[in-house]
């Protein structure tokens, strides 16, 4: 058989990625990640970090929050709840009683732990405040990775170092990254959680997520699959009942007015995989947020409903416990306590559905439950 040889023609597909970086002097043109400090109000001295992802996704990292994420949009959208106080500069001994609510600013997360998670409580191993120590903590700063365009790197990431305890007692770091990739509206967060001293730590941890309007509004769905129970009990629940609607998010309520809440605790279920999802769908947007986490790290989600004029919002809550305490999660059992020197890893992702049929697929495996 005669050889055939091939002429390769001249394209006149013009190279895309060269055309789109000759556009372009500065990452910060696309994305990418910018620090500041707050200089007003409550949050005066703060130290935050702005993220674009260069997909609509944009979100401000508060450092000196233990890098929590308070303000979250995608587009012209909000995404998150902010309380009245917004951001607030970190107060180290809000840790007893309900004095966390004090700096209690909302936003895409709010971490709760890392070794106790629930309301005030005192028994024979101490006194413990709401929610523990970890929002009121300042990170250390330990790197920024912007993303290198010429290279064609589009990752970028920001990592910090937290310490909680004190000399005497228990020492925890936490080493928490949160990374995205240019051109993808996903965050990525990982925590690893180190016993750094020389007694056992008892260990609780809770994503606290905070999503309002116009995200959330009446209509939108609250998306999760698994067994639940209500926190406030079937006698006492309004809207966590069997029969009741509780996954579309109703007009706000004047039974919600000041400390009006409910939740239910949710045995998450998971894929194949092991990966646990829940999310937000408002079918007035174009987009639903997912939010994805391993069952065998995570294998609790609490649904907050807090229905109040003014404040409106719902809270999808990954965590180790359901957040009713170490002294219950002692009685029951459970209570993770890590030796010196051991480490536990985290892992989430946030990340937003625009295409319809992804959307549609991602919705319709919630719904009529």
């Amino acid at each position: 058989m005669k050889k055939q040889t091939y002429t390769r023609r001249k394209s006149n597909v013009k190279d895309t990625k060269k055309e789109w970086l000759e556009l372009v002097s500065h990452h910060a043109q696309v994305g990418g990640i910018e620090t500041s400090v707050l200089d007003n109000g409550r949050a005066n001295g703060t130290r935050i970090a702005w993220v674009n992802t260069g997909a609509g996704l944009r979100f401000k990292v508060v450092i000196d929050r233990g890098m929590d994420i308070s303000d979250a949009s995608f587009n012209q959208h909000n995404l998150v709840w902010l309380s009245r106080l917004g951001v607030t500069a970190p107060q180290p001994f809000s840790d007893s009683g309900i004095n966390w609510l004090r700096t209690f600013g909302g936003g895409l997360l709010t971490t709760c732990g890392v070794t106790h998670a629930g309301g005030p409580e005192q028994d024979a191993y101490g006194s413990r405040g709401l929610h523990d120590q970890y929002s009121n903590t300042p990170a250390e700063l330990l790197s920024i990775k912007q993303p290198n365009l010429t290279a064609g790197d589009k990752q970028m990431s920001i990592i910090g170092k937290i310490f909680q305890g004190h000399p005497l007692g228990y020492n925890i770091e936490i080493k928490r990254t949160i990374r995205c990739v240019l051109g993808e509206p996903t965050i990525y967060l990982e925590d690893e959680i180190t016993n750094i001293g020389n007694i056992q730590v008892p260990h609780m941890l809770l994503y606290h997520m905070n999503f309002g309007y116009p995200l959330v509004a009446p209509g939108a769905q609250i998306l999760w699959k698994g067994e639940w129970t209500s926190r406030e009990g079937e006698q006492r629940a309004k809207i966590f009942k069997k029969g009741e609607n509780f996954r579309s998010c109703p007009e706000p309520m004047q039974s919600h007015s000041g400390t009006g809440e409910e939740a239910a605790l949710i045995d998450v279920e998971a894929d194949q995989e092991g990966i646990a999802s829940c999310g937000i769908n408002n079918p007035q947007l174009d987009f639903a947020l997912r939010i994805r986490f391993h069952k065998k790290q995570l294998p609790w989600l609490t649904n907050w409903q807090h229905w109040g004029t003014g404040e409106y919002v719902a809270g999808l809550e990954p965590g180790t416990h359901p957040p009713l305490g170490q002294s219950h999660a002692r009685q029951n059992g459970d209570l993770i306590r890590l030796a010196p020197g051991e480490s536990r890893k985290y892992s989430l992702q946030v990340d937003i559905i625009q295409d319809p049929q992804k959307r549609t697929e991602f919705v319709n495996s919630y719904i009529n439950l």
